[in-house]
């Protein structure tokens, strides 16, 4: 049984790697370089739980980054808990081949409760005043507290938001190094989201690139060279490719025209009545899973969105299944955005009635995915220096509102979401095992792929 090491990293396609990327470039020759085909929605949770379980969203239930708990009357995005994930995972498998198979996951999604054997993950302290303090999960509890003395504290603030950037990778690198180091785990999966943050702020000819390729490779080889000196195979991958956006589509806003999306009007703005609509979408980047109360309005809702402009198909129960997204999460609808377009969540006609958490960084309560969130108000004269004295009021125990996010769409610079139009488009895999060669992978093979490099 060999040991592996497996490094996500978020947003690489083909042709980057002979592109300012020798550490990956090595692996490859090594070793082999394979296409590797997606999943809709190309997202992280449900691209995640495929690799991880072999399985379409039709049967691990991941269906995007979050979608409408009908019990609840509630969107819920980015949840942790492990047990959402309907399908094997790919430690279990490998520990009914072997009981001494050990595997550790660090930052990869529904992290929480996974019955891995070592975890870590980004968990924020929320306090009763407002704050919002960077913290990280651990298990076993106490790794928490020897990768706080090793590292420091995790950088939240650089792994999402407008100041997101290498260092929150870097912090994570040193997290896999150390671990690799203290225990030769049987699988070890690594999640790296560097390159995915100027990928969508800039789209993928930024004057910046090579750079960013620069630096995530840095980080990569610095966990290749661990791997390596413990003799342990390593395998590169990614979950999507990233495209040109040049404008959003608004969904919400076309279903609140016609009286089908329904707010309530509170003391913080407009929010969303998702249990009081007939028909409102969860957008998430080009996908856009749209739940619609009544079965004998689907056929019409249908119709206004196939004829809605930048929306390219909408998938009804028939379509779902083609695609592997017939699961009792799903929207009744799911639609697909046009090449070069994206979907916003925004539900409000004039931006003077957003509620006050749109200009914010915060994930969970936004009924759906904003990748404004990555970005700073250019509209704003000196945002720095006046979030930095935010900051410190905020540190000194004040209420404040961190609001830099812009609300013009126009400002995005890439998405994804849709299946890639052409492979280099789409994500990759490289392998330093070369025992294993092959040209092509769907994503549904990753899992089985992984756990032949392990035991044949």
């Amino acid at each position: 049984m060999r040991s592996l090491v497996v490094v996500n990293v978020v947003g690489l396609t083909p042709g980057m790697v002979d592109h300012r990327m020798p550490n990956l470039r090595t692996l490859a020759s090594e070793g082999f370089q394979a296409e590797l085909g997606t999943v809709l929605p190309a997202v992280t949770c449900s691209a995640q739980a495929t690799l991880l379980t072999g399985c379409l969203p039709a049967e691990h239930g991941i269906v995007g980054n979050g979608w409408y708990s009908r019990e609840l009357s509630e969107i819920q995005m980015w949840k942790q808990s492990n047990r959402l994930v309907e399908a094997e995972k790919i430690w279990e498998r490998g520990r009914a081949r072997d009981a001494g198979f050990t595997c550790a996951k660090l930052f990869w999604w529904y992290n929480m409760y996974s019955g891995v054997d070592w975890s870590v993950t980004p968990r924020p302290s929320y306090h009763a005043d407002g704050r919002k303090t960077p913290d990280f999960y651990a298990h076993p509890p106490a790794l928490r507290d020897a990768l706080k003395l090793e590292l420091g504290e995790f950088p939240l603030f650089n792994f999402w938001g407008p100041f997101s950037g290498i260092r929150s990778s870097e912090w994570i690198g040193r997290c896999a190094e150390q671990v690799v180091g203290i225990h030769r785990h049987t699988l070890t999966l690594v999640y790296l989201p560097h390159l995915d943050y100027d990928l969508q702020r800039y789209g993928t000819a930024f004057a910046g690139l090579d750079g960013a390729l620069g630096e995530v490779d840095r980080v990569a080889g610095g966990i290749i060279s661990a791997a390596r000196q413990r003799d342990m195979e390593v395998v590169v991958l990614s979950e999507y490719g990233i495209t040109g956006v040049s404008s959003s589509v608004s969904i919400n806003r076309a279903l609140r025209e016609t009286g089908l999306l329904k707010v309530h009007r509170a003391h913080n703005g407009e929010l969303l009545d998702a249990g009081a609509s007939e028909a409102f979408a969860v957008s998430d980047h080009q996908v856009a899973h749209v739940y619609v109360r009544r079965e004998d309005n689907r056929a019409s809702v249908k119709r206004l969105l196939e004829e809605f402009p930048g929306v390219e198909k909408v998938l009804d129960e028939e379509g779902k299944r083609a695609h592997g997204l017939n699961h009792p999460r799903s929207g009744d609808l799911v639609a697909v955005a046009e090449a070069g377009r994206w979907f916003d969540y925004y539900y409000w006609p004039e931006d003077g009635e957003a509620p006050d958490f749109a200009r914010t960084v915060d994930i969970h309560r936004k009924p759906g995915y904003d990748p404004l969130e990555l970005l700073l108000d250019p509209a704003r004269a000196l945002l720095k220096p006046r979030l930095g004295l935010k900051r410190l009021a905020a540190l000194a125990g004040f209420r404040t509102l961190m609001d830099p996010v812009p609300l013009e769409t126009g400002l995005l610079g890439g998405s994804h979401g849709r299946l890639p139009s052409s492979p280099a488009e789409g994500p990759v895999l490289i392998s330093s095992s070369g025992g294993h060669t092959v040209s092509r992978l769907d994503m549904t093979e990753v899992s089985a792929h992984l756990l032949a490099t392990i035991f044949d």
